[in-house]
């Protein structure tokens, strides 16, 4: 079975058994939301639970789960990573042209217009107006490269093939 990682328990709240979470989803109103079936990665195993309740508060997702009442039962899932499973993702949850994350890693990034290989995407930022793909390029270094639609030409997801125009200055090809 197939899991996404969508969020990652940083700490409990209170003393009924709730979490604070550092969401790592584009979707965290319905990753979430009271009756989301998820999973704790924990001591290498996937622990099914379901949310029972959920807040934001400070910008962070509280979340109880049904199957634990007090702090004491949370308390050792501290730095546990939370998951879905692959076939609990609503299939609708994309509009065209999105993508998940795990659709981009690792996706070969190309020159439109000399055919140039740079690498692979090894990570996704978040930093603000747009989302910022990271490069591992054997011949550049580390490139990053701003998701708008003047560089990221084209996406094909079944190649894992991204199609690029980067701006003059982005990479420094003297070296």
């Amino acid at each position: 079975m197939a899991y996404f990682k969508v969020g990652k328990i940083v700490n409990t709240q209170g003393i009924k058994g709730e979490v604070k979470i550092v969401s790592h989803t584009d979707f965290p109103e319905t990753r979430f939301q009271p009756g989301a079936e998820l999973a704790i990665l924990f001591q290498k195993q996937y622990l099914p639970v379901t949310i029972e309740k959920s807040r934001i508060q400070k910008g962070l997702p509280i979340v109880k789960f049904t199957e634990f009442n007090d702090i004491n039962a949370v308390e050792k899932f501290k730095g546990s990573e939370l998951y879905i499973a692959a076939e609990k993702r609503p299939a609708d949850e994309l509009a065209s042209g999105e993508f998940y994350y795990h659709q981009i890693i690792g996706a070969q990034v190309i020159d439109a217009q000399t055919k140039e290989v740079y690498g692979p995407i090894t990570e996704i930022l978040s930093p603000g107006a747009n989302d910022v793909w990271v490069v591992n390029s054997a011949k550049y270094g580390e490139i990053l490269i701003p998701y708008i639609k003047s560089v990221i030409l084209k996406v094909d997801v079944t190649q894992q093939q991204i199609w690029v125009d980067l701006p003059e200055g982005l990479i420094d090809r003297e070296n």
